[in-house]
């Protein structure tokens, strides 16, 4: 084959992206909004990683292996819109520990590690790495040497630089995504909702406590079928134990960002109901109602964790 055939017909590349969730978003919240912390804005991260991954193939002609999503979290608990992102397609989420300070720990070492196994594996021949930390570079030289290019992002810096310049060296190719790429995938944090102000209880007089009191519900006409299920009460209990149980478990940094409600993303939604039929025992797929009854019970404990005196009612 002549050197114009293959200059006519190249070999397709096959290359994996390396995200390093620490350092974009604080780059990039720094450079949109301003913002030295995450609590400060939000991210449409889904929409942002399709957008990721449709420049990466604009750029380099070949296949994706996938996307890696280098981020951290309390003890390793995943977070609402982590556990968003595990379920997108061709993503695979890595988790490093979240200090009580804010630090991350242990997501460069892990950057580090699948760099270095896909260069040796010859699993790719090119890697993007979206990252700014100077420890990159060992693993970076180490790839290079098993013959894997690395093509190196960088996210547009108010001023100066936010990338290591060594690790801008070391890189076969440099790219800086602006600010205006980024934009529409970043807002601001809306405004803590206030708490309010207790108030001390005042017994009921027995009239109030009478005219409460509503007449017992008529009996079905005899001959008529009703659909046995589980009853509304229980139901209920059983959303509000789920609650308790995350806010436990996953912490209420974890749980506030389901507020206000009272829409669940899917995937937080079918775990509540897989919980939930756990604790009851039996199946609630047959009885849409007592979804809607479910969601009620865990809106009334988170509501109740930060004393928000706005409920949500399906009655």
């Amino acid at each position: 084959m002549s050197i114009l055939d293959l200059t006519s017909h190249p070999i397709a590349a096959k290359y994996a992206v390396l995200v390093d969730v620490g350092y974009l978003y604080a780059a990039a919240g720094e450079v949109l909004l301003g913002a030295k912390e995450r609590k400060e804005y939000r991210v449409a991260a889904d929409e942002l990683i399709q957008a990721l991954q449709k420049h990466a193939e604009e750029r380099i002609h070949g296949e994706l292996l996938r996307i890696y999503w280098y981020d951290a979290a309390r003890d390793r608990v995943p977070t609402v819109d982590q556990r968003v992102i595990a379920q997108l397609p061709w993503v695979k989420v890595r988790l490093g520990n979240l200090n009580a300070r804010g630090q991350q720990k242990g997501v460069d070492a892990q950057i580090r590690s699948d760099l270095e196994a896909l260069a040796r594996h010859h699993a790719v021949s090119d890697t993007i790495l979206l990252a700014g930390d100077e420890d990159m570079v060992p693993a970076v030289e180490a790839a290079q040497a098993y013959g894997v290019r690395i093509h190196l992002w960088g996210v547009e810096p108010p001023y100066g630089t936010n990338q290591a310049e060594r690790l801008v060296w070391e890189s076969d190719t440099v790219e800086i995504i602006s600010a205006d790429f980024l934009r529409s995938y970043f807002s601001r944090a809306p405004a803590p909702v206030p708490v309010p102000v207790p108030v001390p209880p005042i017994a009921p007089s027995p009239a109030q406590v009478f005219a409460g009191r509503t007449a017992a519900k008529p009996k079905a006409p005899v001959g008529q079928v009703t659909k046995l299920g589980p009853s509304r009460p229980r139901v209920e209990e059983v959303g509000e134990h789920v609650a308790q149980k995350w806010i436990l478990t996953r912490g209420r940094d974890n749980i506030r960002d389901l507020l206000p409600g009272p829409i669940l993303p899917t995937v937080i939604d079918t775990e509540l109901l897989i919980e939930a039929e756990k604790e009851l025992g039996h199946s609630l797929r047959p009885y849409p109602e007592a979804r809607v009854w479910l969601r009620d019970g865990f809106w009334a404990r988170v509501y109740r964790e930060f004393e928000i005196g706005v409920g949500v009612s399906s009655k």
